[in-house]
């Protein structure tokens, strides 16, 4: 993936990121706050109540203002100018804390007149869950009103958390989304720096193989020359050899720096204008030395006389010659190759590399497209090569844009196809 392209996913990504944390905790706090009133509102309507029944019972009027003041966050006081009854004031804060749906944890105490003091009621706890609670040692009183009591509901942040449980759990998810995508930036970007390290070593190492083989190159031609060599036909044949291998790691070195330009994006195609028919004729003759082994001819079927493209003619050639050469490889009786040229419409043709060889199963040509993708055969190594032939094939007719495609079944032989634009 070119760097460019991971530098994007990465700015998009935290900002994404940046957006999902910012929204998340807006939310999470406009929920709270609002968890917060809507537990003000509930806690004052039920003290409500139970000073209206108070009045109802000391047959008293309650006061028109100041009757329920929130002294802080979890601490009420309720001035009902009457008399209280303790155990009466827990009943009835019981009862409609319970209909209210206030299931938390609270404590109150009655003010007495003749002690000036704030008398400790109890401590309830209308979850009746296991937890232990210590109660408030001091609750402070208030000079201003003569008969109230005070409520004060020490578990009041955990109590109001608890009913944010969907709001916490779906915090709890986005959180370990954005973790897991920052995971993956990081893998990301390891395997990527992993990537052009070794990208940077194969280049490096497949220039330095440019050297060694061109001088192999001028020692073995200089060598074949000479008559002494020429006389002896085993030293002859040996010479020979190496020259073939030479001429082997040369186009596999040559290769490999193509993908590498093509990736790096520093790879340009010279297209001109050229005559098809000619040019296939030509490779098809470069190519038919290595069926001459086998005794077999590659056959040439034009539908069109004459048949006018633009085209990068070295790297055409090189993708005719991975098809033929994969044609002659994956073949394992007397190969009947066939190069195919007809018209598809009239702006484009149809060039064929037809073969009668072993086929490609159905759930693998989507992959041998795919860069060092060789098909599996186990422990049997008797076709060589890197994998890189028909990946260096796609980018080429992707960089011409053209089109591409394969037919084939198991044992009955493999049809390349591609599709060319006429030129105007």
């Amino acid at each position: 993936m070119p760097t460019r392209i991971i530098r994007t996913i990465i700015i998009l990504g935290s900002l994404a990121i940046a957006g999902i944390i910012f929204i998340q905790g807006y939310w999470v706090l406009r929920t709270l706050d609002l968890k917060e009133q809507d537990f003000h509102q509930t806690v004052t309507i039920a003290l409500r109540n139970v000073a209206e029944a108070i009045s109802g019972y000391n047959e008293s009027e309650l006061p028109k203002t100041n009757l329920i003041s929130r002294r802080s966050s979890n601490y009420y006081s309720v001035n009902v100018n009457s008399a209280i009854d303790a155990n009466i004031l827990e009943d009835l804060l019981f009862q409609e804390f319970e209909k209210s749906s206030i299931n938390t944890v609270f404590e109150y105490a009655v003010y007495d007149c003749s002690s000036d003091s704030l008398v400790y009621g109890n401590f309830c706890n209308i979850a009746e869950d296991s937890n232990e609670f210590v109660r408030s040692q001091n609750l402070p009183k208030f000079e201003d009103l003569i008969y109230y009591f005070v409520v004060k509901f020490p578990s009041r942040g955990s109590y109001i958390l608890g009913t944010m449980r969907q709001s916490v759990a779906f915090s709890i998810i986005a959180l370990l989304a954005i973790a897991f995508f920052a995971y993956a930036m990081w893998v990301i970007l390891r395997q990527k720096q992993l990537t052009e390290l070794q990208k940077d070593f194969i280049n490096n190492m497949t220039h330095e193989f440019k050297t060694p083989i061109s001088s192999i190159k001028i020692a073995s031609d200089f060598i074949s020359s000479d008559a002494r060599i020429q006389d002896d036909p085993r030293l002859s044949k040996y010479t020979e050899i190496i020259r073939q291998q030479n001429t082997r790691l040369n186009n596999q070195v040559e290769k490999v720096l193509n993908i590498a330009r093509l990736e790096r994006d520093q790879f340009e195609l010279n297209k001109v204008r050229i005559e098809l028919v000619a040019f296939l004729q030509k490779c098809i003759k470069n190519e038919q030395v290595k069926f001459d082994i086998k005794g077999e001819e590659i056959q040439f079927d034009s539908s069109v006389e004459e048949a006018f493209v633009k085209a990068d003619g070295l790297h055409l050639n090189n993708v005719l010659s991975t098809l033929l050469d994969n044609a002659f490889k994956y073949t394992t009786n007397e190969p009947k190759v066939v190069v195919g040229l007809t018209k598809k419409n009239d702006q484009t043709y149809r060039l064929s590399v037809s073969d009668n060889g072993i086929g490609i199963d159905k759930e693998m040509q989507k992959k041998i497209f795919e860069k060092f993708y060789r098909i599996p055969t186990g422990n049997v190594h008797n076709v060589k090569g890197f994998g890189l032939g028909l990946f260096y094939v796609k980018n080429i007719i992707e960089g011409h844009k053209w089109s591409l495609d394969v037919e084939s079944e198991k044992h009955l032989g493999t049809t390349f196809s591609i599709y060319i634009q006429k030129a105007l």
